[in-house]
């Protein structure tokens, strides 16, 4: 049976403060503090409210910035790209799709031999898996972009 993903209340009740500021009210976290900031472990980096699938290890890179910075999501199908013109700029705002959590930000000086892209992500909007617990938490289907089987 296909996992389905949605915002659900008790999964935004359980969110710490800093975690509901960042993905309900658009905050963002003070650089070079996130907890994933610095994760160079093997996994697949999920919205901590909806479950969906993001990011991974793979894709991740330090970008120097002070935020978990990756070169694409794993599933285009699970994040949504929106104008944000706050604080006096325009950018891309990155949102999930179905959890509809702030995320961060994409911009284009991201490693240009893998597309070009940063996704800046707060390490507040996101719930680190490691391979080895894929199968278990539900997200067996992913195992092979890491072991290649």
């Amino acid at each position: 049976m296909p996992r389905t993903y949605k915002k659900a209340a008790d999964a935004v009740a359980r969110l710490t403060p800093e975690q509901y500021r960042v993905t309900q009210e658009n905050g963002t976290e003070r650089p070079f503090t996130g907890a994933h900031t610095d994760n160079k472990a093997a996994g697949l980096y999920v919205d901590i409210v909806s479950g969906e699938p993001l990011f991974t290890s793979m894709d991740k890179f330090d970008s120097g910035c002070g935020w978990p910075s990756f070169t694409r999501p794993v599933d285009g199908e699970y994040v949504k790209e929106l104008r944000d013109m706050s604080h006096g700029m325009i950018r891309t705002e990155v949102r999930s799709a179905h959890g509809d959590s702030h995320l961060g930000h994409v911009f284009p000086d991201g490693p240009a031999d893998q597309g070009g892209l940063r996704y800046c992500i707060n390490s507040a909007s996101l719930r680190f898996i490691p391979v080895a617990e894929l199968e278990a938490q539900g997200y067996g289907e992913y195992v092979h972009l890491f072991t290649g089987k």
